[in-house]
């Protein structure tokens, strides 16, 4: 089983630091708490360490990972910055963005991480995992802490109970903040593409650049160019059923905001991702409700509508690659 190390004290920190550089150099990956999800992290510019990531995870290897940096002068030393996605990263870094950039000509992150891409996905994080960065003294690739396909972990005992017995240490540093993943953008010929929605609203986006954020046409139909674009991800072992206005029988029902569902005093479980309306509290109880919906022994999970502003968008999103049909996550 992993050793779970907490990060409540300095001297916690010290020692998560220190077993979790040993780890890497040791090409091994170590699970760690972002503002985000827990990340499964390994040395971007390794390929047996990008390669126990992929193992570790079952993850195909055309899906591409996003590589965390320490800042952003670290960032500028693997990948080429145009005037609109500097100016995000001054904006939103460290923190939920994830920027895809054209590579440096050898700039050392190996073609796993970006699955043979020219391009890669880089973010600045928040908190522990930029210390570790400059710890090891390279970018470590991060894709989310839980098996492929399935929900992604926001607790260090989600990551336990599902790749604890593969793993060697897991950072425990509380739930996470934010509880989605990073926004992920495009900028090309000075437009902004959304290829993830995310912990980041696209309308702060828009805000900090003037310029209309343009959204995918089709959700799980475009060309794989970063992480999360998979038509099914996220998925627990429970169908899930959208927009519901009623509760099925042996389905459990995960609530938003006061709106009273048909049948929900017969689910098998109710969770309410935020019964105030508030969707930076749905966001952050997303995956866990999901997760303890599907512990239920619920054979559906029946899920309220959720308003699709805001960071509605990215719990939308999410949602739909949980309810879409198995077999298309690659």
């Amino acid at each position: 089983m992993a050793r779970i190390i907490p990060i409540a004290t300095d001297t916690d920190k010290a020692e998560a630091i220190t077993a979790a550089t040993e780890t890497l150099l040791r090409h091994r990956p170590v699970a760690i708490p972002t503002e985000t999800v827990y990340g499964l992290a390994a040395d971007a510019t390794h390929p047996a360490a990008i390669t126990s990531i992929y193992e570790t995870k079952g993850r195909p290897r055309f899906n591409p990972l996003i590589c965390h940096m320490a800042d952003l002068d670290m960032a500028e030393r693997y990948a080429l910055f145009d005037p609109v996605s500097r100016r995000l990263a001054e904006a939103f870094w460290p923190g939920p963005l994830t920027l895809v950039l054209p590579l440096k000509e050898n700039s050392g992150i190996h073609p796993l991480a970006t699955a043979g891409l020219d391009t890669v996905g880089i973010r600045v994080p928040v908190g522990f995992t930029a210390e570790l960065i400059r710890s090891l003294g390279h970018p470590l690739a991060a894709p989310s802490a839980n098996s492929s396909g399935r929900i992604s972990p926001t607790t260090a005992q989600h990551v336990e109970a599902d790749l604890g017995g593969k793993i060697e240490v897991i950072v425990d540093g509380g739930p996470c903040p934010v509880g989605v993943e990073s926004t992920i953008v495009k900028v090309e010929n000075g437009e902004i593409r959304l290829l993830r929605p995310g912990g980041i609203e696209a309308e702060a986006i828009e805000a900090v650049t003037g310029k209309t954020v343009i959204r995918p046409k089709a959700s799980g139909t475009a060309a794989i160019e970063a992480p999360g674009m998979l038509a099914s991800h996220y998925a627990p072992n429970a169908s899930v059923r959208l927009n519901a206005t009623s509760v099925s029988s042996g389905e459990a029902l995960i609530a938003f905001g006061p709106r009273d569902i048909s049948g929900s005093s017969a689910a098998m479980a109710v969770f309410n991702l935020s019964p105030d309306g508030d969707l930076a509290e749905a966001a952050s109880n997303l995956f866990d409700y999901l997760k303890r919906a599907d512990a239920s022994g619920a054979t559906g999970i029946a899920v309220a509508p959720m308003p699709d502003e805001g960071l509605g968008e990215a719990i939308n999103d999410r949602l739909m690659r949980a309810a879409a049909p198995r077999g298309t996550e690659g």
